[in-house]
């Protein structure tokens, strides 16, 4: 029996994932917890945020994210990836910077347009 503590919403719900009872999962307040705590013990992903270089903006970096979950394991090799990006302004909300970033089906995109970043300062 593993414990984890649900993250698909702020209520933080303590699970029981039993892995011998086909990863049958108590505890849970949603269908979306058991959900989770199935997938967490069989086959975890995550959506991947950072930031990437931009030049000709007011501000050095953008924020990023994958547009949907990719496999735990592949976290560090993409993060490696996002590291060598180098994107040029202007760059819009949603932009793809990096198209199924290390064949994950992912794409990298912008969180924010670099003409936001004039108003922050």
């Amino acid at each position: 029996m593993k414990e984890l503590i649900c993250i698909v919403c702020p209520k933080g719900c303590c699970l029981h994932v039993d892995e011998s009872n086909d990863y049958a999962v108590t505890g849970n307040g949603c269908a979306r917890g058991a959900m989770y705590g199935r997938t967490e013990l069989t086959n975890p992903t995550r959506v991947v945020t950072s930031t990437v270089c931009v030049s000709g903006a007011e501000l050095p970096r953008c924020p990023v994210k994958t547009n949907r979950a990719i496999p735990k394991e592949k976290v560090f090799k993409v993060m490696e990836c996002i590291a060598s990006v180098r994107a040029q302004a202007p760059i819009t909300v949603g932009q793809i910077l990096v198209k199924d970033i290390c064949h994950t089906g992912a794409d990298l995109v912008a969180t924010r347009a670099t003409s936001d970043f004039s108003s922050r300062v």
